[in-house]
Parts: C-alpha cells; structure tokens; sequence
C-alpha cells in the first residue's frame, strides 16, 4: 500500500482513539461515541479472522450513524483486500496497526486544552510525512474524516493556522478560529 493511502488508517485510528478517550462517557458530548463503537471494542477485534470487515460494521457504521456530521464514506474500507492484504495478511496488519494506538501514551482523555487542534498537528504532520514519501505536493491529497467531523476542511485548518503563525498571534480561538475575524 503507498504511503499517501496507509495515512487514511493511521488518521481513522487516531480519531477513533480521540474521540473514544475524550467523549464516550459524555452525555452532552459534541460526539457520540455509541456503546461498542469505541476504541477498546476495536482493540477487542485484533486477531480475529474477519477484523476488517468487524471494524467497517462494529465501529464505524454506528460511529457515522449516531453523528449526522460523520458518514461511512469518511473512513477508509478496512477491508479491502487491494490495500490491506487479505485473510491472515489483513489480520496482522490491521492488529498491528491497532497494537501502536494502544500505547497508553496516547491517553486523550485527560487532554484538558481547550481549542487544542490535536487532529489538526497529527493531520499536518502526516500530510507532510506522507506527502514526501509519496511524491505529491500536501494540497493534492485530502482527507474528508477531519472536514466532516471537525466542520471544516483539514487542508483549510492546516492553512488558517499557517496564517495565524505568521500573523503573530499568540492566542487561538475554539475550532481554529482567528483573534478578531469570525469562523
């Protein structure tokens, strides 16, 4: 699999991993995290013959279908053979994969910043890791995951925050927003 397409996976884990850490046990939460569509329900399907298929069913169809701001087709097919292997290959990379985002390092639920933009750092990070690797320039790839989720588009955010770094600006506003200019 190219490294611009892995970067999909690695974005659906982390924001299941956030958003499992930091709202399922909230009840007014901005996301619904609907009980067994959480990060440890997936962690639960590591090993098992048809992880990828258990994954698009028992953790990102209720995910989508609990948020109106989310949609199946914001996440990657974890079970699509062409980019992830199929039978034992399959299992091995997709336990992997989870195995690494349950490094207790990863810990969001005590993330107590608010206007953090978490996803929006780890989403230019992979952008400019991924980006390189693969040869595109970070504008030719997207990600609708971030863009549903958070209300706006990731390249957008990546961009508003270049520009607030280069205004200077010390203090950033909820969802990204500018000092002085509304969002």
């Amino acid at each position: 699999m190219d490294a611009s397409q892995y970067k999909d996976y690695v974005l659906s884990l982390l924001f299941i991993r956030y958003i499992s850490d930091k709202y399922a046990a909230l009840p007014y939460a901005p996301i619904t995290v609907p009980k067994g569509a959480s990060f440890a329900d997936m962690v639960a399907l590591k090993g098992t013959s048809d992880i990828g298929n258990q994954i698009n069913k028992k953790i990102i169809a209720p995910l989508a279908a609990a948020n109106q701001q989310l949609s199946q087709a914001d996440f990657p097919d974890f079970n699509e053979a062409s980019k992830l292997g199929d039978g034992k290959e399959k299992v091995e990379k997709l336990t992997n994969l989870i195995a690494i985002f349950e490094d207790p390092a990863l810990d969001f639920s005590s993330n107590r910043a608010d206007g953090d933009d978490i996803l929006g750092d780890a989403y230019e990070y992979l952008m400019r890791h991924f980006a390189t690797e693969s040869g595109k320039s970070k504008g030719g790839m997207s990600r609708p995951l971030l863009k549903s989720a958070l209300g706006g588009t990731a390249p957008l955010m990546v961009m508003r925050r270049r520009r607030w770094r280069q205004r200077g600006c010390r203090r950033r506003l909820a969802h990204g927003a500018f000092p002085g200019r509304p969002s």
